[in-house]
């Protein structure tokens, strides 16, 4: 028996009991009580520890959008890279595409398959929603990953990353930051993805309310479609509008790509840069110190590898074996987390090539 250190309990066969009920257990001879509520959950949970272990074979569809963007493209290598773990797992992925109409063929195509359960990215949620309604009447439970489905009928379990808190995360470092430096009336560059995204404007929404905790506000912001051409030619542009920067946002590693190349032609240097996505060239960039690039701010595709670890224990009728709940949850955001030089070796293993 061992006392866990900073909690009122101790440690008996993997579950935490309180130190009465340890003496109790300990010198008492009368008949055992019966379990309280507290120690019951506590064993139903230890009992849940196993969900890695091999259980009912199923079978995972996964359909997503064509990988011609890194981000993408680790979303799709993480999804089969979780896949593989599992023996009990059928990993039926479906040829990723961009157009509208074959994504939904595709999904169907799932469908009529009768694979146990669905994790599908959509082009668009709005588009792909009555397909994906389709699967959950079939009986096909459907984890919706990232981009979400307007008719929460539509899908079984949501997981993706949080926007708005990019936007915040991005916002305190460089308010803090320049708060540290004593500077006032800073000129703030923000470079979005693609500006009618709903997905951008809640980026945009936390980095201006952010900021506005510092008493700053964003100077001059343009939208760079999440490619590296457009990302040069944009940020090439607000280096020629502003003499002078102080700090400047960009959503999207991929694009940065491109924003960094044209800091770099500019040989512009006053600056702090903070990017979004956590992509591996960007936090090899930090680590180096050798730029402007500060910072950036998760949007991890990991998500596809938790997604198809939900996919499975929803087929299997298991819960979160840290949960309480019998069931997966409904809704799953991931925390966006702001990697610096100081933390940069820890997260650098989850990026993504860009």
């Amino acid at each position: 028996m061992t006392q866990t250190p900073g909690r009122r309990g101790f440690l008996l066969g993997g579950a935490v009991i309180g130190a009465g009920a340890l003496v109790s257990a300990c010198t008492s001879n009368e008949p055992a009580a019966q379990p309280s509520a507290a120690a019951a959950a506590a064993t139903t949970a230890a009992a849940a520890g196993g969900n890695d272990q091999p259980g009912t074979q199923v079978t995972i569809g996964f359909s997503a959008p064509a990988a011609d963007h890194g981000w993408i493209a680790a979303i799709a290598k993480n999804a089969e890279a979780a896949a593989k773990q599992y023996s009990d797992v059928v990993f039926k992925p479906v040829e990723p595409t961009n157009d509208i109409n074959q994504q939904i063929s595709a999904v169907e195509s799932l469908i009529q398959a009768k694979v146990d359960v669905l994790v599908l990215l959509p082009n668009d949620g709005q588009q792909l929603n009555q397909v994906a309604r389709q699967a959950m009447d079939a009986g096909i439970p459907v984890v919706n990953l990232d981009r979400v489905f307007p008719d929460k009928l539509s899908y079984r379990t949501w997981i993706g990353g949080d926007n708005y808190g990019m936007g915040v995360a991005a916002g305190h470092y460089i308010g803090k930051t320049l708060k540290e430096k004593g500077v006032s009336n800073p000129v703030i560059v923000e470079i979005q993805g693609i500006a009618t995204l709903p997905l951008t404007q809640d980026r945009s929404k936390g980095f201006a309310d952010a900021l506005k905790s510092y008493g700053f506000s964003v100077t001059a912001k343009q939208d760079a479609q999440f490619t590296v051409e457009s990302g040069t030619e944009v940020a090439a542009n607000l280096l020629q509008a502003h003499k002078k920067i102080d700090a400047i946002w960009n959503h999207d590693d991929d694009q940065g790509i491109g924003v960094l190349a044209a800091i770099k032609e500019a040989n512009r240097s006053e600056f702090i840069m903070v990017g979004g996505a956590g992509s591996a060239n960007a936090m090899r960039e930090i680590q180096s110190g050798s730029g402007v690039l500060a910072a950036t701010v998760t949007y991890s595709p990991t998500m596809a590898s938790s997604a198809i670890k939900l996919a499975r224990l929803i087929a299997q009728g298991k819960g979160m074996s840290d949960l309480t709940e019998n069931q997966v949850p409904q809704s799953i955001t991931l925390a966006s987390e702001t990697v610096t030089k100081d933390n940069v070796a820890t997260y650098l293993p989850l990026g993504f090539e860009s």
